[in-house]
């Protein structure tokens, strides 16, 4: 069985993801949520009077961050179609090293806050997984 096309489209449905989550938090994402509050031991109302800029400010934060999460998708689909797909030496470095420091590092602060989205960004964590072993698994 040829696993070389499936490592390929694993790895772009991983970027896919990232492409949705980069436009969560440049469309939709509100300033603070509320395990954002609950982990800070603050409330809404205490964040308002004390820090009255803060919801000013975080929404460009995460234009900032949902950009690159984005741009990390797209890059992702690309990369998954050529390099990783013709096995370009490297390729599988760079795509475990990209996988590490973006969605993984994700999930593991999300887990480290106890946030209510760490299920979903250790599911969205997988494919990226998965393409590798499958990568490996093509010889």
């Amino acid at each position: 069985m040829n696993l070389k096309p499936y490592s390929s489209i694993v790895l772009s449905i991983s970027g896919l993801l990232l492409v949705g989550m980069g436009l969560y938090f440049l469309f939709i994402r509100p300033p603070l949520l509320l395990e954002d509050t609950r982990y800070m031991s603050s409330t809404m109302q205490n964040v308002n009077e004390n820090i009255p800029g803060l919801l000013k400010w975080l929404p460009k934060v995460f234009w900032v961050m949902g950009s690159y999460i984005l741009t990390t998708g797209l890059l992702t689909v690309f990369i998954s179609f050529t390099s990783f797909r013709n096995r370009t030496p490297g390729s599988f470095s760079i795509v475990s090293l990209t996988g590490i420091t973006s969605i993984g590092s994700m999930t593991v602060v999300n887990f480290v806050i106890n946030s209510d989205f760490k299920w979903v960004l250790l599911t969205f964590s997988l494919p990226w997984v998965i393409a590798l072993i499958l990568y490996r698994l093509h010889k």
